[in-house]
């Protein structure tokens, strides 16, 4: 169990700073981090930051379980870069571009990415011609690299290369044999496509030094990441182990009081026994890397860990679980939760458990000692007059409390939370819950309204929030001091 703690949970693309391009970067985690830590708490919890399709925004729809987002690259800390001239290289058009990236209320993914990508491709072209060919130590921690991840690195680099050649088209609209991951055409590609796959590994090197230096920088403040139930059907990931997924159906939620028809995540299901077979090894591979870059992570969409919702593609069919029997659920739940902890001898898990979830996977949470989420609002006597909320203070250690996800809108737009005492009463509150962490949205430390995704609605604003002032100058701006030290002061009352 966690000692006493509390935290922040943040999207790391909401952190811009003076000096990023028009979105939150490695190197500001750890610029906000200084600001988390002056504020007393101890986590930063943020969103999955794996690698998007070019036309994507939601974190949710990583292309790679694995890859980190080149978005967040900080093309200024960048010596390949900063040999080109850095900014003062940039001509005038993408001056401008960036001007505005900087100093617009939202983030504009489509620019963002297409900026950095020119100046990015540019700078690997240096690196090729002034390092990897002069055989310089930064090379060599390149080769390192490429060696070190070859696990995943290889696999993701070589699709990766192959979606731009098909110009981002999904996997499955390619030429047949790569479509099968063929051997023998995935060996040819890999020697036409030489210098791409190169280019791809060289982000991924750089996105991880970058990470590295950020959770370094970072430190004392742990860093939680956040673990998608599943990615994008357009991944290596399936692409390489298509015999591990389903194609003939897709997976989601069943119909509840807030949908009658359910959900459709348009996901592949797992074969469980073919994955099985294997020791779940895509699976913990998947551990591996996630305890390889987190302090510790929230598991996205437990439930669907012991059993999983399958509607088949042909409407005429039922859907159905999978497990249909609830011990073989209990089985399949507890076996994947030890799988998602075995990438670290000590892992530091958490359970998303919202929503309708079964009594034998609370049961099967108590077991394991795994924690879930109280979000304060959703905690109330629903069998008492008026159902008023339940005392955080009993909330049992064994959980997670908290004020909302990104899914829901933020304090401030709540009955409990319009004005600044109602706010000071309720996070006051939720700190000294019985819970042995506390996750306070950044957006409830401050009383905005901004919210960072409204599901199921596909508009302009969804993931696109950023903060009001930039991230470098909380440490001593007029108006992050005194939330910072009223938080302080909370935290330090509350024993955490």
């Amino acid at each position: 169990m966690m000692r006493r703690q509390s935290g922040i949970s943040v999207p790391l693309f909401s952190l811009a700073s003076t000096e990023s391009w028009g979105i939150g970067e490695f190197n500001d985690l750890a610029r906000f981090s200084k600001w988390v830590a002056e504020a007393g708490q101890s986590v930063v919890q943020i969103l999955p930051i794996n690698e998007m399709p070019p036309i994507e925004r939601s974190p949710y729809s990583a292309m790679s379980a694995m890859a980190l987002d080149p978005i967040y690259i900080a093309l200024p800390q960048l010596v390949d870069f900063a040999g080109l001239g850095g900014e003062l290289a940039l001509n005038d058009a993408e001056m401008a571009t960036l001007r505005s990236l900087r100093h617009g209320p939202r983030i504009n993914y489509l620019e963002v990415r297409q900026l950095k990508e020119r100046w990015l491709r540019r700078s690997f072209d240096r690196f090729l011609r002034l390092e990897v060919s002069r055989g310089t130590p930064r090379a060599a921690r390149f080769d390192a690299f490429i060696a070190d991840e070859a696990w995943w690195l290889d696999e993701y680099a070589v699709f990766r290369a192959l979606h731009a050649l098909h110009e981002e088209l999904p996997w499955h609209l390619w030429p047949e044999p790569l479509a099968r991951a063929e051997a023998t055409a995935v060996a040819s590609a890999r020697r036409a496509l030489h210098a791409e796959i190169r280019y791809r590994m060289y982000l991924q090197w750089v996105a991880a030094e970058q990470w590295a230096d950020a959770k370094r920088m970072a430190w004392p403040i742990r860093i939680f990441g956040d673990l998608p139930f599943m990615n994008s059907a357009d991944s290596p990931d399936v692409w390489a182990r298509q015999q591990e997924f389903r194609f003939e159906a897709t997976i989601g939620v069943p119909p509840d009081a807030f949908s009658k028809t359910g959900q459709d995540w348009g996901l592949p299901p797992w074969r469980w026994e073919v994955m099985a077979a294997t020791d779940f090894a895509w699976m913990r591979a998947r551990a591996r890397r996630y305890a390889s870059l987190y302090d510790g992570f929230r598991i996205d969409h437990l439930v669907g860990l012991y059993r999983m919702y399958i509607r088949p593609i042909d409407k005429a069919l039922p859907a159905f679980f999978e497990p249909a029997d609830q011990p073989g659920q209990i089985r399949l739940g507890e076996t994947m939760i030890g799988v998602l902890g075995s990438g670290s001898p000590s892992p530091v898990l958490i359970a998303e458990d919202l929503g309708v979830i079964p009594a034998f996977v609370r049961d099967s949470m108590a077991r394991l000692d795994l924690p879930g989420l109280k979000v304060l609002r959703w905690e109330r006597h629903w069998d008492q007059p008026d159902q008023p909320l339940i005392d955080p203070r009993e909330f049992p250690e064994r959980s997670v409390a908290t004020t909302g996800t990104h899914d829901i809108e933020p304090l401030a737009a709540t009955d409990e939370g319009r004005t600044e005492a109602q706010r000071a009463v309720t996070l006051q509150s939720l700190l000294a819950a019985g819970s042995c962490l506390t996750l306070i949205p950044l957006q409830d430390v401050f009383g905005w309204t901004d919210r960072i995704n409204t599901p199921a609605v596909v508009d302009e604003i969804n993931w696109t929030w950023r903060l009001p002032w930039p991230v470098d100058t909380w440490l001593d701006g007029p108006q992050t001091v005194a939330p910072a030290d009223r938080l302080r002061s909370w935290s330090r009352d509350a024993d955490r």
